[in-house]
């Protein structure tokens, strides 16, 4: 079978916390040419702030400013997920497309709706970006990318165990980011077993006082505010120097199960499977974006025992809001604590590490009077 009967082309995908990664590897694993933007950043956002309709939320407008700082770059072709229902992401991509098409940018823009035909459209998407038709290569390079996330996943949680923990603020968070780079590549399973195993033993040299009061926090909301570090702030990291060890609900791996991975493939319960039953009492139908599973998020993580929950969501997201306005309901049926926090480019920092504080040292005397026999 022809492997390069089509010409490869430069793509791009935003950064979404590790996504690029992911992506990355796949597109390099079949020979294709990938232009990863520049790290996000505060001209990110002015950029994509700049030609963004004024309302539009924080994801659109770090996306739009990832595909432009990369079109700039040398990239030939940008790769945008649609999504149907009643969130706007379904209308980002057409969006998206004009706004890069009104700056006079020659850019091919790839629309790749997942909900059409998982695999089918994926495999068009693959096949136009790199030229390689060859279906075991696509198959190989496919699971190689899918294991990453999984590994990528689990890496992210033991940086959080060891955040919250290091006697030196930001130890574990730099041996993490030079694991990433072993991740990254990894160009076969063997290989990327081992960069695990070697990632994993370079955070664990992190010196840390096992004695220390954690807290643990499960952190939900919008899936890219959830994931991508410079829009919600670097929330993990802060949370981290405060003594809180956080998990996230939403995670690259959980959209991989319900998203792509087919139903006889899968093992135990999606998370969304989770939400339609965790969500019951209070949202019976899913109304767009991740509301649905921001709900039944706060509802798990009071089964779990931990000892508190963040909804991270961007300014005017109306699923995320109607999540928000039924957050005080739950609250009334005895539910863990919640901080509800609503993102944009106007956010100040100092603010932001403020509430973060005050929500900590609420959760710690909350904790003490449950131990204390008092609430």
């Amino acid at each position: 079978m022809n492997k390069k009967n089509n010409p490869k082309i430069k793509v791009t995908v935003p950064h979404m916390g590790n996504l690029y990664i992911v992506v990355s590897s796949l597109i390099k694993s079949l020979g294709g040419e990938m232009i990863i933007p520049p790290t996000t950043s505060k001209k990110t956002l002015s950029l994509g702030t700049k030609h963004s309709p004024e309302s539009i939320c924080l994801p659109y407008k770090l996306l739009l400013g990832n595909y432009i700082e990369a079109i700039e770059h040398g990239a030939e072709a940008v790769i945008m997920i649609s999504s149907p229902g009643i969130c706007r992401l379904g209308e980002y991509s057409r969006s998206i497309k004009n706004a890069l098409d009104d700056l006079g940018y020659k850019a091919k823009y790839i629309d790749l709706d997942l909900y059409k035909g998982k695999f089918m459209e994926m495999l068009h998407c693959i096949k136009s970006v790199t030229g390689n038709t060859n279906v075991v290569d696509i198959a190989r390079g496919l699971i190689l990318a899918f294991n990453k996330i999984f590994v990528l996943d689990n890496m992210d949680n033991i940086l959080s165990y060891y955040r919250a923990r290091e006697f030196e603020t930001g130890t574990a968070e730099k041996a993490f980011n030079k694991s990433l780079k072993w991740i990254d590549q990894a160009s076969s399973r063997k290989e990327l077993k081992e960069a695990n195993i070697e990632a994993v033993r370079e955070i664990q040299k992190t010196e840390i006082d096992e004695n220390r009061e954690v807290l643990n926090v499960d952190l939900t909301g919008e899936i890219f505010m959830v994931l991508d570090p410079f829009s919600n702030q670097h929330i993990e990291r802060e949370l981290g120097s405060l003594g809180v060890q956080t998990k996230r609900s939403m995670n690259l791996s959980g959209w991989l199960k319900t998203a792509i991975i087919p139903k006889f493939l899968r093992k135990g319960e999606t998370h969304l499977e989770r939400a339609f039953r965790f969500a019951k009492p209070y949202l019976l139908r899913d109304i767009g974006g991740d509301a649905i599973e921001s709900i039944s998020d706060v509802a798990y993580a009071t089964s779990k025992g931990v000892d508190g929950l963040i909804h991270v969501s961007p300014f005017t997201c109306m699923p995320e809001i109607v999540s928000q306005n039924i957050f005080p309901r739950m609250k009334q049926d005895g539910v863990l604590p919640i901080l509800a926090l609503v993102l944009d480019e106007q956010t100040g920092r100092a603010g932001f590490v403020t509430r973060l504080e005050a929500f900590v040292d609420l959760m710690k005397r909350r904790k003490r009077l449950v131990a204390a026999g008092m609430a």
